[in-house]
């Protein structure tokens, strides 16, 4: 790849690793929450509002949980979601989160979230993720290109292989679209992010660990340090040494999660 195109992919990759960044964090709150009760039917002037929480409440429990310090930065946490789109006022009405006894309901618990085509490629994408994790295959191993050893690799024409036979693509030539598509996207990458994905024995990872639990504050960096994801990871990037007894980490900022996650 040239180097100007290869600086433009991985800066737009970079971004779209944010957007899934805040959609995960998003998605395991509303999980949380729907466990704990925090969301549910709700009543107000005679007329139930399905599936929605209280923002009072909710501030309540995001300091209770330390997930948030105070309420002031429990609204700045709520109100990044509210930008990407992923909570909303139940009538529409508040454009901002306010800490009152207002109605706020997640997008996809009302069938309205925006699905445009970084979110459908980012759900792609986890899809494959969950598949490959809970398959048992031989895709995922250590590897070499070009003298260094990396971890958790897939080898490309094996996941065209694999894409085809789960039903993911019809042709290879379709299945290696999908996985140009994964690395435009910031799913997937190089090892050493020097080719786009092309049906060969080049060697590709995941940039992101979709499992890892994301902490709310998270969305508050701006610029974030990073600090390497456990070794024990499925799909930590890692460039291993010879020696096998150092792990250099490598491409600041992917797979990594940012400090206090």
């Amino acid at each position: 790849m040239e180097e100007n195109s290869l600086g433009t992919l991985q800066q737009r990759a970079a971004e779209l690793e944010c957007m899934a960044e805040v959609l995960l964090t998003g998605e395991q709150l509303r999980l949380r929450l729907h466990e704990e009760k925090i969301i549910k039917d709700r009543r107000h002037h005679l007329k139930t509002y399905p599936n929605c929480f209280v923002a009072k409440e909710l501030i309540d429990w995001l300091i209770d949980h330390k997930e948030a310090s105070d309420r002031e930065t429990a609204i700045k946490l709520v109100q990044k979601l509210l930008d990407r789109s992923i909570i909303h006022h139940v009538c529409d009405e508040h454009k901002e989160f306010k800490d009152l006894k207002l109605f706020y309901r997640f997008r996809k618990d009302d069938g309205t979230f925006p699905l445009d085509n970084e979110v459908k490629a980012f759900m792609r994408g986890q899809r494959i993720y969950e598949k490959l994790m809970n398959t048992e295959n031989v895709i995922l191993q250590a590897r070499e290109e070009e003298g260094a050893k990396y971890e958790r690799t897939f080898m490309a024409s094996q996941l065209i292989d694999w894409l085809i036979q789960e039903g993911e693509a019809a042709t290879r030539a379709e299945a290696e679209q999908l996985g140009r598509r994964l690395l435009e996207h910031g799913i997937i990458q190089h090892v050493s992010n020097k080719h786009h994905f092309v049906d060969s024995n080049l060697l590709y990872q995941f940039r992101m660990n979709f499992r890892r639990r994301r902490r709310l504050m998270e969305l508050l960096t701006e610029k974030s340090r990073l600090v390497p994801e456990s070794h024990d990871s499925p799909f930590c990037l890692r460039k291993q040494n010879h020696d096998h007894k150092k792990h250099a980490s490598f491409l600041s900022g992917i797979c990594w999660i940012r400090a206090g996650g």
